[in-house]
Order: structure tokens, then sequence, then C-alpha cells
């Protein structure tokens, strides 16, 4: 029995069996599918096809195509061989005219997406990594136009930038829609040019919200399974209505081809941002002047707040700034930015930098366990300032006979010149120094170490070893288990530690 003929038995075999079970199959199906239908009734409501949508949007998408001169580079070291061999002459020459090409400037072509928000201004948006150094900028559309696209204006902290081109005729464009509004679950659907392949559709879901990969200060993405690759960045994400809520930019991958985790700028970041870009060329962002720290669970229960670790921990306030003219200080709990609570700390750099420049704000913060509201009159953040500015400092005190006492692992000290010398303190660093940490304590796992200074312990001054001593045990007598240190390095950078009290 061949094959063919074999296959056909088992076929009809089957056949004759399942018909014989056809009554109780039946109604097994029957039960199942009145069961999935009662009780699982949300798996009908994913999109049976986007083919329409698709075809509606894919004319606003655009591929992003850059080029750019780089000087080449010697990289191409010559071997070693022997004096007088008869390899010798031959590999100078080979690879001497192998450098000598390398060394010659050279043009370097990327690809990107894109898409247009204003069709009749020929306004295109994508990412500031695909046009970062680019020396000409082309936009190529789905019928095939090219268009050669200027620069308007980037942010490096969001990576958006908006280009212009100029067409013949008004081109098809996609407005953004409110990226607040989508939820874990909901569908989306990205429109790209992975790989240089040309217009690409995937679909997906949103996988979370409010993601931080440590890109920028005002990392918010959205998180979606919709496959995103290499030169998908700078296209949009779109929602089932045919609104953009994203700008896809990143992915985590070991291979750089999806895996499923792909991020996208929201809608609600990217509108602030270009709106600027267009109208300035630059971005134009409130400043607070503050330098701020993560409020931890020891450092909760050291602020005496049980387990809520809302808000931003005022770590330090630039000199001249708005915080220090509000009287804003270091130690304050910033719990509330413009009548909007401060849910973590990450959360308040993006609060002020999307205010205006110029507008009073009421800011409730917690100072010693009383809460006060002060208003602040925000600043400009200036592209070239560092969140971390320099730190307003106080007058030095000297003692030229350090008396060195012990407390919670540290061997504490007065700071005099020679201090001063051998841990390379500041002159304008004043508190009580530490000169040795005990293996094993807390203070060691909390990474303090010699030449650290202490500047307050549970947010009150400190100026001696007798004053750190004293307030750690009076901490010790009210039930504390924690004493918060504020501390700063060699060079005035402060920062909050909370150290386990020993019994």
């Amino acid at each position: 029995m061949g094959f063919e003929t074999l296959e056909s038995t088992r076929t009809l075999v089957l056949t004759k069996v399942f018909s014989s079970l056809r009554p109780v199959a039946t109604a097994v199906a029957t039960a199942i599918l009145v069961t999935t239908t009662t009780l699982q009734p949300g798996l009908a409501q994913g999109p049976v096809s986007v083919a329409d949508l698709a075809e509606d949007l894919a004319d606003a998408v655009v591929n992003i195509s850059t080029s750019q001169t780089v000087q080449g580079q010697r990289s191409v070291p010559l071997p070693k061989v022997p004096d007088g061999s008869p390899f010798q002459e031959f590999f100078e020459e080979f690879f001497n005219q192998q450098n000598q090409d390398e060394d010659r400037p050279r043009r370097v072509q990327s690809l990107g997406s894109g898409f247009v928000i204003d069709g009749t201004a020929g306004i295109i948006i994508t990412n500031n990594h695909v046009i970062e150094g680019a020396d000409e900028i082309v936009a190529n559309f789905n019928d095939g136009t090219k268009l050669t696209a200027e620069l308007i204006g980037t942010d490096e902290k969001t990576d958006i930038a908006v280009l212009k081109v100029t067409p013949e005729k008004p081109l098809v464009d996609v407005s953004f829609g409110d990226s607040d509004a989508i939820r874990v679950g909901d569908w989306v659907m990205a429109i790209g040019n992975p790989f240089g392949l040309g217009g690409t559709v995937t679909v997906g879901i949103v996988s979370a919200r409010n993601r931080d990969i440590n890109s920028g200060p005002y990392d918010n993405f959205i998180q979606t399974d919709a496959s995103i690759n290499r030169g998908n960045s700078g296209g949009p994400l779109f929602d089932m209505d045919g609104r953009v809520i994203g700008i896809n930019t990143a992915i985590i991958s070991p291979s750089g081809g999806s895996i499923g985790i792909g991020f996208a700028i929201p809608a609600k970041t990217a509108t602030r941002v270009i709106a600027q870009l267009r109208e300035f060329g630059e971005t134009r962002r409130g400043w607070l002047g503050v330098r701020i720290q993560e409020v931890t669970d020891e450092i909760a229960e050291s602020l005496d707040r049980g387990a809520d670790t809302s808000g931003a921990l005022v770590a330090g306030v630039t000199e001249n700034g708005p915080a220090e003219a509000a009287g804003i200080e270091p130690g304050d709990l910033i719990l509330e930015f413009d009548g909007k609570p401060v849910p973590t700390m990450r959360e308040l750099p993006r609060m002020v930098a999307e205010s205006p420049i110029g507008k009073g704000v009421d800011v409730l913060v917690l100072r010693k366990g009383e809460e006060v509201s002060l208003q602040v009159e925000l600043g400009r953040l200036e592209e070239a300032a560092v969140e971390t500015d320099e730190l307003p400092k106080d007058s030095v005190v000297e003692d030229d006979q350090p008396v060195e006492r012990e407390v919670l692992g540290m061997i504490l000290s007065d700071i005099n010149d020679e201090a001063r010398e051998k841990f390379s303190i500041a002159e304008d660093v004043t508190g009580v120094l530490i000169t040795e940490v005990a293996p094993g304590s807390s203070a060691e796992e909390k990474r303090i170490q010699g030449g650290d200074v202490i500047k307050e312990v549970a947010q009150e001054p400190v100026e001696s070893a007798q004053d750190v001593i004293d307030a750690v045990e009076a901490l010790r007598k009210e039930g504390r288990r924690l004493a918060l240190l504020l501390l700063s390095n060699e060079t005035g950078d402060l920062r909050y530690v909370p150290v386990r009290i020993e019994d």
C-alpha cells in the first residue's frame, strides 16, 4: 500500500469515527461556544481588520533618509612580519592603501520614519536621533515623491525633531489624540519603515504606561508590543480612531529586532514640545532650581511618614534660583506642585518643565512635620544648565584641634586644614567630617565613606561631632529606628541618607 493509499485510508477511518461521534461533538462544541460567549464577551472586541484604517493613514507616514559626511579613521594595523620577509612589501603596500581609503571623507546614510501633522505647511515629525548630524534630510512619500526637508528644531531631552518640506499641493496629514485616555490593553497600530523595507503596518496593544527607561529627565513612555524595529523610529503610534497617541522611539532587544518591548513618546508630551519648536525653534521649559532625591521606604520612615513614599525630597537649592527666592529649603519634602500631587520624585521635573516660564505656582512642602505653602515664580531652564546646579554654600568653620568621636559606626571629627587637605574637601564645605566607617555597619551599607561631611541630622543642622551624637541619642529616646543624615561630598554635592540606629 503506497503513501497516498495509506493516507486516504487513515482519513477515511477518522471520518467514520468522527461521523459516529458527530452528535456528541456537536453538543460539546455548542456548550463551549455558549460558555465562551457568556463568560468572555471581551474576546470579540479585538479588531478583525485594520486594513481600512491603514489605507487611510499610510500616505501621511513618510520614510526619512539622511546622509552625512564623516571623516574616516585608520583602523587596520599593519601586521608584524620579520624584516626582509617576502610578505613585508606586500603587506605595507596593501594596508597603507586600505588606511588611505579609510582616511578619506565618506558619505553615511541612515533611514527612519516620520509623519505629517500639517499638510498645508509641510510639517513633519520624527525623532531627533534619526536626523542628528545629518547634512541632508529627504522625506520619501508613499506615492514615490521625494522632498528635501529643512530642520526647524530639535529637542534632545524628548528625542523629537520638527522638519519642513515645500510640497506642490497639500499633503495628507494626521492629528494627535489624547494619550492620557489610552488604557493598558487598548489596541494600537504602528506604521513605519523597518529595515528600509518600505511602509509596514504592525498592530499590538498598550502594554504599560508611564515607563521610565532612563533615556532622559522626562521619561514617560507608552510601552507596546506592536512590532517596532530599526527604521521605525520617528513613526507614529495610532489608536483605533486613527489619532497619533505616540511617537515610536526605542526598543529593548538583545538582537536589535522586536521582542515585543517598544516605547513611544506620549502625544501629550510631544505636542507641547512640537508647538515650541515650531514657534521658537527651541524648547522653553520652566525651572524651579532644586536638586531633588527619591523618597525611599527608609527615608519615609525617618521622616515619620510611615509607608508613604510620595513627594520629592529637596537635597539642595540653587543659589539665586526661583526656589531659593520663594523660601524652599534643603530638607523640604515637595508634596504638591501647582495644585497637583507629586506622586514620585521623577514626576516633578516633568511637571515643572511643562509649566509656563514666569508663572507663579503654589508649592506645598512638608518641613519638619508641618505643611508649608509657598509660591514660586518659575524661571527658564537653560539648555546648558544641569539639574544639580552649584548649591549655596555656608561659611567656613574651622577647628585646629579636632576631637574624634564615634556614632553609628562612623568616626567623626570637626574639619580643619589638615582634614581638608587629606580628603580634598573644598574650602566652602562645612559640617562634621566622617573620617572612617566601620565595616559591616549600617553606614557602610549606605555607601557612606571617609571624607563625607554630615550637615544635618533629622533635618537639624550640626556643627560638631557632639551635635551629631546628641541628635542621634534624641532620636533613639523617641523610639526612632533611623537617623536621616544630610551628607555632602568633598565638592559640596548633597544627598540624604537614612542610617539605622543600632540598639
